[in-house]
């Protein structure tokens, strides 16, 4: 069994190339063949941290993965990095433990944010001039970076509950600060990356045609976005059962709202593309399937072993 530090791993990822593979890895997921079990939470107060634990398995694969992914966002108060885990490559063949992708948390982020490109190049339409952030940690840099590069956007908003943090975010990536009201009526496509437990979003914020990818309702309790806006949106989901669990999209099902067969599964977006209308808004959410995990880490497997 091999232990792989990040140093490695990043050295050996090709990300165009991962960027395809976790592309095809929803299209599978909608497909139906790709085994992906329920994901395990667990969720700390003091400090304030969760943990995620993911799988996924196609048959005929060689191998298979499982992810611990872990986040204590009070830890960059310590110096030390907000994100942790490791992914572990194992032989389908023989259940032999083959690698420990010892990532930090960074093949987590990653995926997440090639979900929220892959994403929004699947809602956007016609109009991806500028790209609002919702947000100012890891993953709202990193989905700034990923969608405003996968959309060519020309310019970015960032607005987060910390107005210096805000600042200093968008000045590291030649974006501009905003209030949210100002963001939601300027920005073609919103990403909202916090983690929140009450709504930020609200229906009347938005302008017509509002596209946003939702990436912080990861596990139960956590939402971004009203209730209104779900019932008005037509509404994309990595996978169907997690969004309905602990998605933004379970809010408005599980309120008898929205019926969970309307949602569109980001997959067979990807397989059948749909021509949204101009004026109808329209949520991807996003929770993050495991089938994501198995692809990049595949794909950072297959470099090393040269396959």
């Amino acid at each position: 069994m091999r232990v792989i530090e990040l140093d490695e791993i990043l050295t050996v990822l090709d990300e165009s190339a991962a960027l395809a593979a976790v592309a095809s890895g929803f299209q599978r997921h909608a497909r139906g063949e790709a085994e992906v079990p329920p994901p395990m939470h667990l969720a700390f107060a003091d400090p304030p941290g969760d943990c995620h634990v993911k799988a996924a398995a196609v048959a005929g694969e060689e191998v298979f993965v499982l992810k611990l992914a872990s986040s204590f966002s009070g830890n960059c108060a310590h110096g030390m990095a907000a994100n942790n885990g490791f992914m572990a490559v194992v032989s389908a063949k023989t259940g032999e433990l083959l690698a420990l992708l010892h990532d930090r948390g960074q093949l987590t982020d990653l995926r997440t944010a090639m979900a929220g490109a892959i994403a929004a190049h699947a809602i956007a339409g016609s109009r991806r001039d500028t790209l609002g952030v919702v947000g100012t940690g890891t993953q709202a840099r990193l989905q700034a970076k990923w969608i405003a590069r996968h959309l060519g956007c020309k310019s970015v908003l960032i607005w987060g509950r910390h107005t210096g943090r805000a600042a200093a975010l968008a000045a590291d990536l030649g974006a501009q600060a905003v209030v949210l009201e100002e963001l939601c009526a300027r920005a073609d496509i919103i990403a909202t990356t916090t983690p929140a437990t009450e709504p930020l979003l609200t229906a009347p914020m938005l302008r017509p045609g509002a596209r946003i990818v939702a990436v912080g309702a990861d596990s139960p309790g956590k939402r971004e976005l009203d209730v209104e806006i779900l019932t008005r949106a037509r509404i994309v989901v990595d996978s169907r059962a997690q969004c309905v669990d602990h998605g933004e999209a379970g809010w408005a099902v599980r309120a008898g709202l929205v019926d969970a067969a309307s949602l569109v599964e980001l997959g067979a977006l990807l397989a059948a593309p749909i021509a949204f209308r101009d004026e109808e808004t329209v949520v991807a959410d996003l929770t993050g399937v495991a089938i994501q995990d198995l692809e990049i880490a595949k794909s950072v497997w297959k470099r090393l072993t040269g396959e």
